[in-house]
């Protein structure tokens, strides 16, 4: 078994090993993962945090121990607390990294950074405050940042700012927590689950107070909750059905 951390800001990993297929999530600066099955250009990898797979570029990542991949998996993740940030290598020169990047890794990668950190626990009123940071952030299928976030990426990303993990996609998040019978019995910060004509889940997005929801469709935007779905107020028209309510913290 080989591995593997990302040592770009924001690097691509696709359903099959080829850069026209499609995103299926992004790997952040810091991200360690092990290699499934390595090609010529390509390699399978598996995500440390959320067992995701997809293929990589050979190119835009760098390899490490198997101590080195336990030890980060031991570790408290150390997370950059700011929008946009720099590390800086051996030879003094500069790579933008993203807010919730990891820092667990700057030894191994010979990184120096000096900006905001945050690490463990918060308190789950701290959700929607972190939430707020991606409002009005454009969706974009698979990302993971601040310049392009799907739903579950969001909800995931939110989480992981407050020292919680979520699975990858919005149905394997549905499967996480407590199921909540009514709007009512929830808290801001937990998760609403909608599903398809076909009663596949296919969206979620965090509740606020009052019957509010923050979520990303077509931008990180905050709408109206009922017990039909989503009203959006912009439209006036309900564009999601609620499935389930799930209490995970």
């Amino acid at each position: 078994m080989q591995y593997g951390i990302c040592s770009l800001s924001i690097v691509p990993l696709r359903g099959e090993p080829a850069n026209t297929s499609e995103l299926v999530t992004q790997v952040l600066y810091g991200d360690h993962f092990k290699v499934l099955e390595q090609r010529k250009n390509w390699s399978k990898v598996r995500l440390a945090f959320d067992k995701y797979e997809g293929w990589i570029d050979n190119k835009q990542y760098q390899e490490i121990s198997q101590d080195q991949y336990k030890a980060l998996d031991k570790d408290t993740p150390r997370l950059s607390n700011d929008l946009v940030e720099f590390v800086q290598n051996s030879r003094g020169q500069l790579h933008p990294i993203l807010l919730g990047s990891s820092l667990n890794a700057l030894s191994i990668l010979k990184h120096s950074y000096d900006g905001n950190i945050i690490d463990g626990k918060t308190d789950k009123k701290n959700i929607i405050k972190t939430a707020f940071l991606y409002l009005g952030t454009p969706y974009l299928w698979g990302g993971k940042t601040p310049f392009g976030i799907d739903c579950s990426g969001f909800t995931q990303m939110v989480y992981k700012l407050n020292g919680y993990k979520l699975l990858r996609d919005a149905s394997q998040q549905a499967t996480q927590g407590e199921a909540l019978s009514f709007i009512e019995e929830s808290e801001p910060g937990d998760l609403a689950f909608f599903d398809n004509s076909e009663g596949i889940i296919t969206h979620v997005g965090l509740i606020m107070k009052d019957n509010y929801i923050i979520h990303a469709h077509g931008e990180v935007r905050i709408d109206r909750l009922d017990h039909s779905g989503i009203y959006n107020v912009d439209k006036k028209i309900h564009t999601h059905k609620l499935r389930v309510i799930k209490k995970v913290i």
